[in-house]
C-alpha cells in the first residue's frame, strides 16, 4: 500500500481567499508555503485508489498524483473515504460527478448528512455508500462534533480517524482516545493549531472549543509512539505553515507537506 499527501491545510486552504494574516501573506509571496485542503490518496492495490475526504481542491489534487490519472475514460479512483461531514471534506464530491458510480465510505451519521446535502448529485452520479469494514478499514471515533449545517441531527460518530493497514489518519482530533496510534506504522494527526489560544486572534473560541487538540497538547504523545508521526490540517494562523520557521526544529514530530509519498 502506498499513499500520497494531496493536501495539508485546514478549511480555506493556504492562502485563504479572505485573509491577510502572516501565513496567508507568506503563501501569496512564497509558493512553498501554499497548501491545499487536507486529503490523502491511498493505493490499496494496483489501479485501486481511495481518496480520504473529497475537498474543494479535488480536481487539482487528482492531477497532482501520477497514479490517479485516468487512461482514456477509465480512472483508478475506487471511491472516497469520509472522516467527517464537514464541507471542506465533502464538497469535492460534486466535482466527481462525471463518474457513473462512486463508492463513498462513511459512518452512518455522516452518510445521512452528506447524502441529504448532496442529493443534487443523483441525476449525475450514483453514490454507493459503504461502511468502513466493507473495505477492510476501521473508523476510530474521535468526537461527536457535527458540521453547522447538521446542527439538528442526532448524536453519533460524526468525526472519525481512519485506520487502514498500518495507517492512522486523524486530521481532526478533539480527544486523545485510549491506545491511539499504538499499532500504527504511520500516524497523521491534527495539526490545525499550534497553541490552545491561537484561534482567539480571529474568533471567540480556543482550539479545543473548536474541536482540535493543539499541537502543544499532542506532540509529546506522538513523539513517544513507535510510529512515523506527521501533522496535517494546518490552519492559516499556525506559524508552522512557514517551512523555514525555527519552531520545526524543536517539535519532535514531522509536519507533512503536499505531494509527499509514503510506502506502507
Amino acid at each position: 500500500m502506498r499513499l500520497q499527501v494531496l493536501g495539508t491545510a485546514a478549511g480555506g486552504g493556504l492562502p485563504q481567499w479572505n485573509c491577510a494574516c502572516p501565513g496567508c501573506r507568506g503563501a501569496r509571496v512564497h509558493a512553498s508555503w501554499r497548501r491545499r485542503h487536507a486529503s490523502l490518496a491511498i493505493e490499496v492495490e494496483p489501479d485501486r485508489v481511495y481518496l480520504v475526504n473529497a475537498t474543494p481542491d479535488v480536481g487539482e489534487q487528482i492531477e497532482s498524483c501520477p497514479w490517479l490519472r485516468p487512461e482514456g475514460r477509465t480512472s483508478p479512483l475506487a471511491g472516497v473515504i469520509l472522516t467527517d461531514a464537514e464541507l471542506d471534506h465533502t464538497l469535492g464530491l460534486a466535482r466527481l460527478r462525471e463518474a457513473d458510480e462512486l463508492e463513498v465510505v462513511a459512518t452512518e451519521p455522516v452518510r445521512q448528512a452528506v447524502s441529504g446535502t448532496m442529493a443534487m448529485l443523483e441525476p449525475y452520479v450514483k453514490l454507493v455508500w459503504r461502511d468502513f469494514a466493507g473495505i477492510g478499514a476501521r473508523a476510530v471515533p474521535i468526537s461527536g462534533k457535527r458540521p453547522r449545517y447538521a446542527a439538528g441531527r442526532p448524536d453519533g460518530e460524526w468525526v472519525s480517524a481512519l485506520e487502514l493497514g498500518g495507517l492512522l489518519y486523524a486530521p481532526c482530533l478533539a480527544v486523545w482516545p485510549d491506545g491511539f496510534g499504538g499499532s500504527a506504522d504511520v500516524v497523521f494527526a491534527d495539526g490545525t493549531f499550534l497553541a490552545e489560544e491561537e484561534p482567539l486572534s480571529c474568533c471567540a473560541r480556543t482550539a479545543t472549543e473548536m474541536g482540535h487538540l493543539p499541537i502543544e497538547a499532542t506532540r509529546e504523545r506522538l513523539a513517544a509512539l513507535d510510529a512515523r508521526c506527521l501533522y496535517t490540517h494546518l490552519n492559516n494562523t499556525n506559524p508552522l505553515v512557514d517551512p523555514a520557521s525555527p519552531l520545526h526544529a524543536g517539535l519532535g514530530v514531522e509536519v507533512a507537506h503536499d505531494g509527499m509519498v509514503i510506502d506502507l
